[in-house]
């Protein structure tokens, strides 16, 4: 099982009065994890949209543990929590540069047709990034 890591650093503009990330910044951060779980397993996801498929979010679901600030560096670390050939999970965890879990998470994608929105199945489009999901999907009693 790969879990993608991705280190940033808070921006400024990420924070709020409070000095702290902003709320829906995580979900930013989540999507450059994403991107790079799937870059590091051999896929592009500008390459998907441009065969014409699409991996909206259907569900998303933010824990927030600890406040991330300006000036810190986080690491973002993604992997598959869930994948039935249709429909993947993917889990995350936003750590601080002290070593606090500021996130945990999970967001929820189908992948459909870009004309129609009708999902598809990912074995018949993708063979290799079918393989690749199934194989590296963390398992429950591992997460």
């Amino acid at each position: 099982m790969h879990i993608a890591t991705e280190t940033i650093s808070v921006r400024y503009a990420e924070t709020d009065q409070m000095g702290v990330v902003y709320h829906a910044n995580y979900l930013i951060w989540c999507e450059i994890g994403r991107t790079k779980l799937m870059e590091d397993l051999g896929y592009k996801y500008a390459e998907l949209e441009t065969s014409g498929i699409l991996s909206p979010v259907v569900n998303v679901n933010m824990n927030y543990k600890y406040p991330a600030r300006y000036g810190e560096d986080i690491t973002i670390h993604t992997w598959i929590a869930e994948y039935n050939g249709i429909r993947v999970t993917y889990g995350y965890e936003i750590v601080n540069q002290r070593g606090k879990v500021c996130l945990e998470g999970t967001s929820e994608h189908v992948c459909v047709k870009k004309d129609t929105f009708r999902p598809i199945a990912v074995k018949k489009f993708f063979p290799e990034l079918h393989a690749a999901y199934g194989e590296n999907k963390k398992h429950r009693e591992e997460q």
